[in-house]
């Protein structure tokens, strides 16, 4: 097959740069829903309202509110993937598991749009958004939780909202992706202590010694455990992703703000940085040095 785009010269003076609109295609929506009516799109693209007159608020609003509808189907992705390996459905679980991934990819990307933000254009308007901060996100809270990261002081920032306030208590209260993979294994026949089968939920995960014994059986068997083995390499795809996205999000302040005090209180970067240290699936990782 010829280039499309390989033109004779002596033909391009008669070649159109122009498509007609095909009679088959819809044009009339008076009375049949559009694109714009389905995804709601005069509500989506009007969402938009700039404090401030300078040109980069409308980067820095788009960025966020986008980043926010991303973060919106990871907790819906993750939450089917826990309720997926409750299940056994392992299959299912790994499609929308690898789903959160991309979805995550998509989140560190955008950070270097964000980073087209210069530090001068940035303090132009940074001080109208008074205290809100992306610290306030439920949707990033509701991913934390579902990942394991646990933490009732972190619902304090929500008690203004009854409902999100509500959604994330039940969340931190309910097993996590990790917890759903170490009953799994329990399931499976492998010996993982009942303190972390039986543990409260709404409390950080910890090392144990038990859990990385199974995974380790796990990874020394990998043909015999293969949807354990599976599940396990789904888990540090997410957690690599996550990590990445986590300091991306870091850098992308530095280079912003540098080491100033974030808009929500929070030291800056500093706090950014120590998120990096917290691991969700901790066994995962030892394991390696250990096989």
């Amino acid at each position: 097959m010829s280039c499309p785009y390989s033109i004779n010269p002596n033909q391009s003076a008669s070649i159109s740069n122009h498509r007609d609109v095909e009679e088959s295609i819809h044009t009339d929506f008076k009375d049949d829903m559009s694109y714009g009516d389905y995804l709601n799109l005069e509500k989506v693209l009007s969402a938009q309202h700039p404090l401030s007159d300078q040109h980069d608020e409308m980067l820095f609003i788009v960025i966020h509110q986008a980043s926010e509808l991303w973060i919106k189907l990871a907790g819906h992705e993750l939450t089917e993937a826990i309720s997926n390996i409750k299940n056994g459905d392992f299959g299912h679980a790994f499609k929308v598991i690898s789903r959160v991934k991309q979805i995550l990819g998509q989140l560190t990307q955008s950070w270097g749009i964000l980073s087209t933000l210069t530090p001068v254009d940035y303090l132009k308007f940074r001080d109208t958004l008074g205290h809100s901060s992306g610290f306030q996100s439920y949707g990033y809270r509701k991913i934390e939780f579902l990942l394991g990261n646990k933490n009732a002081q972190l619902l304090k920032v929500h008690e203004n909202d009854p409902s999100v306030h509500q959604e994330l208590n039940t969340i931190l209260n309910q097993p996590s992706l990790y917890d759903e993979a170490l009953l799994a294994l329990k399931s499976h026949g492998l010996p993982v202590d009942d303190s972390v089968i039986h543990r409260d939920f709404s409390q950080p995960y910890q090392h144990n010694d038990s859990v990385l014994q199974a995974w380790l059986t796990v990874y020394q068997n990998a043909e015999h455990y293969f949807h354990l083995y599976e599940l396990a390499e789904k888990l540090v795809d997410i957690e690599d992703s996550f990590q990445q996205w986590r300091f991306k999000h870091m850098y992308t302040v530095q280079r912003i703000i540098g080491n100033k005090i974030g808009t929500g209180g929070s030291s800056g970067v500093s706090f950014l940085k120590k998120a990096l240290d917290i691991s969700f699936f901790p066994e995962l990782f030892e394991l390696r040095t250990q096989l």
